[in-house]
């Protein structure tokens, strides 16, 4: 049973390595993230932990306090440039439903 759990936890190393090396070949480059939560956060992508995607000079954007929509702001922080309200941000992994980079978010 011992050799059973090593296992798994050897697997979910494994994806866990897979996934860090995804989101980190944009690292120090501009990124949006999506999350399930009410959150959009845009910055530079700095590193990422096994619970963390750690950006820096990065806009925490609380889609509830805005009228404009979503890729609005989106696209707006593409043309005119982030509105840096964090430092250094950690966003939780699990949180996270989509992630790309700022230059590919297409202006309608």
């Amino acid at each position: 049973m011992a050799g059973k759990s090593k296992t798994s936890s050897q697997k979910r190393k494994v994806q866990r390595l897979s996934r860090a090396r995804e989101f980190l070949r944009y690292q120090n480059q501009h990124v949006v993230l999506d999350t399930s939560s009410d959150f959009i956060y845009i910055g530079v992508l700095e590193d990422m932990s096994d619970h963390f995607i750690i950006l820096k000079d990065a806009d925490v954007h609380d889609r509830r306090e805005s009228p404009s929509m979503n890729e609005k702001y989106i696209i707006d922080a593409k043309k005119y440039g982030i509105r840096c309200n964090r430092k250094l941000v950690h966003v939780r992994l699990e949180e996270v439903i989509s992630f790309s980079l700022l230059d590919d978010v297409i202006d309608y």
